[in-house]
């Protein structure tokens, strides 16, 4: 592939994901909108979008991609200090607005997650497809927290901060955690980081990851609402 894909915001469409840029990696294509229904059909194909405001929209799948299998979380000895201090609750769905506009402004390098993707990463937690995770410490207030979303099996990651030690951790391991409850599968991390590869995330081929995902999008998960109900019980671990 030479050149990329402009998307018609009137048509609703991605071309394969196999024809993404090697450089830079993973680049697929441009333009388009960022209407619920083309966002969904996006994660459902391996896709994501990542720009600035100076930017169109830029559309991604990243080969490799990173991702966690819920029962591969890894729990380090000094992680598990901290989660048998019980210092942190963990939560979904309680503060989706405070979450995704901490997730923009606590980065330090700058953040793609712009006014219009605030809007309509909004507009699909109200369809309930977006949800947020909360960490709280024992003051009762925000520690840190994630946003992404869940079609049928497969939880994608959007995006996390931390504003404690730790917290970012303890929110891993709970979502892990019920994530398995529930039955999903797989949860996308797309780019790999070493906070994340040492926490159990590891690399996929693109094209293993879209096998996946084209499966398990389509199965249901084993819950009926985004209600954490796992809980740390092992403080002799």
């Amino acid at each position: 592939m030479t050149s990329l894909h402009w998307l018609d915001p009137d048509q609703l469409w991605f071309p394969s994901a196999d024809e993404a840029l090697d450089d830079p990696d993973g680049l697929l294509a441009l333009g388009g909108d960022l209407s619920t229904e083309r966002l969904i059909l996006a994660y459902r194909s391996g896709i994501f979008p990542w720009y600035s405001d100076d930017q169109p929209i830029l559309w991604w799948s990243p080969d490799p991609r990173c991702v966690l299998f819920p029962e591969d979380i890894h729990i380090s000895r000094s992680l598990r200090r901290t989660l048998n201090q019980r210092r942190f609750s963990v939560t979904a769905d309680q503060a989706f607005s405070r979450i995704i506009r901490l997730c923009a402004s606590t980065r330090s390098e700058g953040t793609w997650i712009t006014d219009d993707m605030i809007a309509s990463y909004s507009a699909l937690h109200r369809q309930g497809v977006a949800h947020s995770i909360e960490v709280w410490n024992s003051k009762g207030e925000l520690a840190g927290g994630m946003y992404g979303l869940a079609i049928g099996q497969c939880f994608f990651g959007e995006s996390m901060f931390s504003l404690e030690t730790n917290a970012s951790k303890v929110l891993m391991v709970h979502l892990a955690h019920q994530l398995q409850d529930w039955g999903y599968r797989i949860m996308d991390c797309q780019v790999e980081s070493s906070h994340l590869l040492s926490m159990g995330a590891c690399t996929l081929p693109r094209s293993e990851f879209l096998s996946i995902i084209s499966e398990h999008t389509e199965k249901k998960p084993n819950q009926s609402n985004w209600t954490f109900d796992w809980q740390w019980n092992r403080p002799e671990a």
